[in-house]
C-alpha cells in the first residue's frame, strides 16, 4: 500500500487503525458501525426496523479494515493479531461457490472483489485455494457480452449471481475485473473480453451509464443508487488493466 512520506499522514493513519481494531467483533470480523451487534432475535420483535436492527459483522467490510490492519501489523503486535483473525473470519465467510456476500453493493460480485483486494494487499498467496475458488466463480459468471452483472434478488435466500440472468453494468464488470486482477488472474481472455465490454459500453462523453439501483440500503427492504459507481469504478479497473496487461507482455 502506497504510504504518505508526511509523519504527520502516518500518525493520523496510526490512530486510525487502532480505532479499527478495537472495533473486531468476537468472530474476528467488522460491521460497519458497531461491535458484536449480532442478536438475531432482536430482528423479531414487531417494532422492528424493516427487521434490519442489527449492523452484523460482512466480508465486505472486513476486507478493507484488514487492509487497514496490514499497514502496521508488522510495528503493533495487536493489529497484527486482529489481522490474523480478521483473514481467518474472511476464509471462514467463503460460501461454497468460491464468492463472498456483499452487504454495501449488490452482492456476490461486490464481495468477491473486496476480498480479493484485501487478500492480495496483505500478501496471501495468489494460488492459494479460497482465492483460486473466487476467480473461478468470476469465471463462471461472466456474461455472454463479457461483462457482469446481477440483481437484488441475489439477497434472496438461496440466490447468486447467475449468468445472464440480467444485464451487464460498467460497475459490477468493474468490480469483477478487479477481482480478478488482484488475484492475478491478468493474461485470461475472460479479462480481455471484459475490458472490451467497458470500451463499447463507454459513452460518447467518455463515462457510462447505468440506470440499476445496485447500493443496498437494507437487503430485501430498498435499495439506492450511488451515481459516482458507473463513473470511477469503470475507469479505475480499465486503469489497472492497461497497467498489467503492458506488464504481462513486456
Amino acid at each position: 500500500m502506497m504510504q504518505s512520506k508526511d509523519p504527520r499522514n502516518h500518525e493520523s493513519a496510526r490512530r486510525a487503525a487502532e480505532w479499527i481494531r478495537v472495533m473486531q467483533s468476537r468472530n474476528g470480523g467488522f460491521a460497519a458501525f458497531d461491535v458484536d451487534n449480532t442478536r438475531e432475535y432482536l430482528n423479531a420483535i414487531p417494532f422492528a426496523d424493516h427487521g434490519a436492527l442489527l449492523d452484523p459483522p460482512t466480508a465486505d467490510v472486513s476486507a478493507r479494515c484488514a487492509i487497514a490492519l496490514d499497514r502496521f501489523a508488522a510495528t503493533n503486535p495487536l493489529c497484527g493479531q486482529a489481522l490474523k483473525r480478521c483473514i481467518d473470519y474472511l476464509r471462514a465467510q467463503q460460501e461454497a461457490d468460491g464468492s463472498w456476500y456483499g452487504r454495501w453493493g449488490t452482492n456476490y460480485i461486490y464481495g468477491t472483489w473486496s476480498v480479493l483486494a484485501a487478500l492480495e494487499e496483505v500478501g496471501v498467496s495468489r494460488d492459494d485455494p479460497a482465492v483460486r475458488r473466487a476467480v473461478v466463480w468470476l469465471q463462471e459468471t461472466q456474461q455472454s457480452d463479457g461483462g457482469w452483472g446481477e440483481g437484488n434478488d441475489s439477497y434472496l435466500e438461496n440466490h447468486s449471481a447467475r449468468r445472464d440472468a440480467v444485464d451487464s453494468t460498467a460497475f459490477q464488470t468493474a468490480w469483477a475485473m478487479l477481482g480478478l486482477m488482484a488475484a492475478g488472474d491478468v493474461d485470461s481472455p475472460v479479462l480481455d473480453r471484459a475490458a472490451r465490454y467497458l470500451l463499447d459500453a463507454q459513452c460518447a462523453d467518455g463515462l457510462w451509464r447505468d440506470e440499476t439501483f445496485t447500493a443496498p440500503g437494507f437487503p430485501r427492504v430498498f435499495y439506492l443508487k450511488y451515481h459516482g459507481y458507473q463513473k470511477y469504478f469503470p475507469l479505475w479497473a480499465l486503469a489497472r488493466y492497461r497497467k498489467v496487461r503492458s506488464a504481462s507482455l513486456v
